[in-house]
């Protein structure tokens, strides 16, 4: 999923540039570029710095693991796993570059098909084992082994090579900007594989946290403390314990702020957020995102096996309305792929024609003079958009003699359902992986023989065959993989109507007033790096 699942917009000709200037032969990254953390650094640091004595609660509306090991982690989690592990670069949606992180500078040569990366010394995992090139490289052939996730990331890699302990080279089968696949939020992280155990589980990051406590289905589910010998060091107003406060509610979540129990909710409604707006001791931060909401029918079984439901149903949606009613909070999206990313098309907002809806319906035997046809629709538990969406929905397909069985869910609940194709429409989120729009066509449609997230269950030899050309293209002709990716959306949403993609999101978040520092970074979403965190005196 992602939170359920997955920058700002820079606009296209942003995109294009980073692209052509990541897979330039010969360039350098990070030597004499995004500056260094500004913080005491280095044990002597942390043995002399106290951080403050609060711990910072993060409020979910979802569970918040789902999968512990690094290498397949591919959900929730990454709120969590982000600020336990770190990859080679991180990156910055202002400057729409990777910056460094275990890695301190990099070049690419061979017209991008060759990528070296130096290491950042000094740095110790969670283990007490000593960072270096073997280590990362042990670490990225383990989640490219298990093929788990968003291993997908690292498809280009043909070697890598440990040059000696502060060098890693890798030698690419086509030109792939590595410093952005290295930045992704998931599959990119660097571990201890020595300290795995047989479950996959290791909590042998490099990160600034380390795991306190876990305990799956509890409110608080996950704790996390400081890791005192972090290379960043510590500085007093930090914060050094992190809680994970799972509450589905979004009114109850409001009331725990209010009271500051709380210190962060990662999505208010309209009218919360509004009024967060306007509370003493809360602040709030709002900005753009490349997270869209799908809604996925069943291309595989049940009456949406029937091309002419999925059409009505796409054309039953009231975009506008659905876009008017959640008040700024999202966009309405014109294909699959949001606007800033190599691949979005304009001209395909979706349309609203309640009588050709009708018209579809009565060919394939349903409608208001046809029985009632009852679909099943699974949404995210707590998300009040997704709310929206179903309470707008379920009105319209009234009218069409159509009830909509709605059913809000965990995420775990809720996906494992989906694996096991045990519903008509399903709700969920997407976002990319690292700056790119590859992921919503391999993970979202890609035929799969056992779903994972292709939970439309579409199977289709032509558009898999695309899907698998546009690492290349992307790599290497701009022009033809934005050709690529326009023909792709039209075969997904036009001819196989597969999916309806209402609106893009807004991010709306809510704080209380004491935190400072923070900055979202939407290229992980509802990531908190809790670390560039400060408590205000």
């Amino acid at each position: 999923m992602r939170w359920h699942k997955r920058l700002l917009v820079a606009g296209l000709t942003g995109v294009l540039a980073l692209t052509a200037a990541a897979c330039a032969g010969g360039q350098v990254r990070g030597a004499g570029g995004t500056p260094e953390p500004a913080k005491s650094s280095g044990p002597a640091a942390a043995q002399t710095a106290k951080a403050n004595d609060s711990t910072f609660v993060y409020v979910p509306n979802l569970d918040v693991v789902t999968d512990w090991d690094p290498a397949t982690s591919y959900s929730n989690e990454i709120v969590a796993l982000s600020n336990i592990y770190e990859g080679l670069t991180r990156y910055n949606f202002q400057s729409r570059e990777a910056e460094p992180r275990l890695a301190t500078e990099w070049s690419s040569a061979e017209g991008g098909k060759e990528w070296t990366f130096k290491l950042r010394q000094g740095v110790k995992f969670h283990s007490g084992a000593t960072l270096d090139a073997e280590a990362a490289k042990k670490a990225i052939e383990r989640t490219i082994e298990k093929k788990g996730g968003a291993a997908y990331i690292w498809d280009s890699v043909d070697k890598i090579e440990a040059v000696d302990a502060s060098t890693l080279k890798f030698t690419l089968k086509h030109a792939t900007p590595l410093d952005l696949v290295a930045s992704s939020g998931y599959a990119a992280y660097i571990y201890d594989v020595d300290a795995v155990d047989a479950d996959g589980r290791t909590t042998a990051g490099t990160g600034p946290y380390t795991i306190d406590s876990w305990q799956k289905g509890k409110e608080t589910e996950l704790t996390l403390k400081a890791f005192e010998d972090y290379w960043g060091g510590w500085t007093p107003e930090q914060y050094k314990k992190v809680a994970f406060r799972v509450t589905p509610e979004t009114t109850t979540a409001w009331q725990l702020l209010q009271k500051g129990e709380v210190n962060f909710i990662q999505r208010l409604n309209p009218q919360l957020f509004e009024q967060a707006g306007m509370t003493d001791n809360v602040q709030t931060a709002r900005s753009p995102s490349f997270q869209n909401l799908l809604v996925l029918f069943n291309t595989a079984a049940g009456p949406t096996k029937d091309i002419r439901v999925r059409q009505a149903l796409q054309l039953a949606i009231d975009y506008d309305g659905l876009a008017a009613a959640v008040k700024g909070a999202g966009l309405k999206a014109s294909g699959l792929v949001p606007e800033g990313l190599l691949g979005h098309v304009n001209g395909m907002e979706p349309e609203h024609d309640p009588a050709r809806a009708q018209e579809l319906l009565a060919e394939a035997g349903y409608g208001p003079d046809h029985a009632e046809l009852k679909l099943s629709l699974t949404y995210a538990q707590g998300d009040e958009d997704q709310k929206m969406l179903v309470t707008l929905l379920s009105s319209a397909l009234k009218k069409l003699n159509i009830t909509l069985q709605a059913k809000p869910m965990t995420w775990s609940a809720q996906w494992d359902l989906g694996k096991k194709q045990g519903q008509d429409i399903f709700v969920m989120y997407w976002y990319p992986d690292y700056p790119d729009a590859y992921s919503w066509f391999l993970n979202v449609f890609k035929s799969e023989d056992e779903p994972r997230f292709n939970l439309s269950y579409l199977k289709d030899r032509e558009i898999d065959a695309a899907i698998e050309k546009l690492p290349e293209l992307m790599a290497t002709d701009a022009l033809k993989a934005e050709d690529a990716f326009e023909e792709l959306q039209k075969k997904i949403i036009q001819e196989r109507a597969a999916v309806a993609v209402p609106y893009v999101q807004t991010y709306q978040r809510a704080l209380t007033a004491d935190v400072k520092g923070y900055v979202d970074n939407p290229a992980y979403p509802n990531v908190v790096f809790f670390y560039d965190l400060e408590r205000a005196r």
